[in-house]
């Protein structure tokens, strides 16, 4: 019998504002990936500018356990590129846990993606679902608070995440260091108590948002506006240029019409925080 997967994997929002590199929240945004033994090798993708070869982020990865001869990819997604939403992670998550799963190889799928990826917060996220804290070793996750949504404002013009990267110090002041530890502290507080309050203090970052602004300072004025808009807070997605706007799911219709209002010229989407990762479906 020919083998055949569909593989499902959460878009994901890195950083949550003091958190940079650390925390991640999955997003219930996903992008599905069929492979099929076929004979033949081929990919198709529905996204556009995704390629449509072996350079395809979803069959490097899963050729990092298979050869991906003979198996034809199709690859649908609802994840936008390059918005800082960890549609990059997803592809490879979905590459390796459609080989893993086929092959019955018992990969350690979250170490392979994160040395694909570079760093471990979204592929975390994408794996594990919920909010997860990355140290190193084996993410601690977190489900998500009843209750707590999500809005996305999606600015026109992408920001490439080298240059996200790039404008980060390798040192930085201990008052700006101590203030993201608290703030931190204070988010994984009250997502674990579902205390709104706290949620909304530890949302505040004094690191990467600021050094990054001139990277896109749309996203920071629509950040800088959050609470006026009736979010608990906001925060960059990952390298951006996405706004995740936190709120109660009984704020949601109104910061969606706040939002259609004063960023017009944004996509606006509403999201849930999602508390599974990937999955894998045989056919």
């Amino acid at each position: 019998m020919k083998r055949h997967r569909i593989v499902r994997v959460p878009a994901s929002s890195a950083n949550l504002g003091p958190g940079y590199d650390v925390l991640a929240a999955a997003l219930s945004l996903s992008l599905e990936l069929e492979v099929e033994e076929t004979g033949q090798f081929f990919v198709h993708s529905e996204v556009p500018g995704v390629p449509g070869d072996g350079s395809n982020l979803c069959v490097r990865a899963f050729e990092s356990l298979r050869p991906a001869d003979g198996i034809a990819f199709q690859i649908r997604s609802e994840i936008p590129p390059a918005a800082g939403l960890g549609s990059s992670a997803a592809a490879i998550v979905a590459g390796l846990c459609a080989a893993d799963h086929m092959y019955e190889l018992d990969a350690p799928i979250f170490q392979m993606a994160r040395d694909i990826e570079g760093h471990p917060d979204n592929v975390a996220a994408a794996v594990f679902g919920g909010f997860v804290i990355c140290d190193g070793e084996e993410p601690v996750r977190l489900d998500p608070p009843p209750g707590l949504e999500g809005v996305l404002a999606i600015p026109p013009e992408p920001v490439p995440t080298p240059d996200a990267r790039a404008a980060m110090a390798d040192e930085v002041p201990l008052r700006a260091a101590v203030d993201n530890v608290a703030s931190a502290s204070l988010l994984m507080l009250g997502l674990a108590r579902d205390d709104f309050s706290l949620i909304g203090r530890g949302l505040r970052d004094r690191l990467h948002q600021p050094r990054r602004r001139s990277l896109y300072p749309r996203s920071m004025e629509l950040l800088e506006q959050a609470e006026e808009l009736g979010a608990v807070g906001a925060t960059i997605s990952g390298a951006g240029p996405a706004v995740l706007f936190w709120c109660h799911w009984q704020q949601t219709g109104n910061l969606m019409e706040a939002l259609r209002a004063a960023a017009k010229d944004c996509e606006v989407r509403r999201v849930q925080f999602a508390p599974g990762g990937a999955d894998v479906r045989e056919l």
